[in-house]
């Protein structure tokens, strides 16, 4: 399975993989207009690989395959404040 892959001229870390290069037909258009103009960053075979790096392959194949693109979006930015004890800070005075 090929797919290509863009990056949002927009929004940072983001990008939309679709199963044919420049055909954006099946990517609905307000998330096209949200998106922003897409920047070619690779032709990508998702056969050879076990993983991707920012993303899960098996979610990947599938939105190809059912909806025709994957969206990727970077990951929530986690604040120092939702766990503090998790970093040793007490929550008590």
């Amino acid at each position: 399975m090929l797919c290509a892959i863009y990056r949002s001229n927009k929004r940072d870390q983001t990008y939309i993989y679709i199963e044919k290069q420049d055909d954006f037909s099946k990517v609905p258009e307000e998330l096209m207009a949200n998106f922003g103009k897409p920047i070619f960053v690779m032709t990508l075979s998702l056969d050879s690989r076990e993983r991707l790096a920012s993303a899960d392959i098996v979610r990947v194949k599938q939105d190809l395959t059912e909806k025709g693109f994957y969206l990727q979006v970077p990951p929530p930015i986690e604040s120092l404040l939702q766990q503090p004890e998790e970093y040793g800070w007490s929550t008590e005075d």
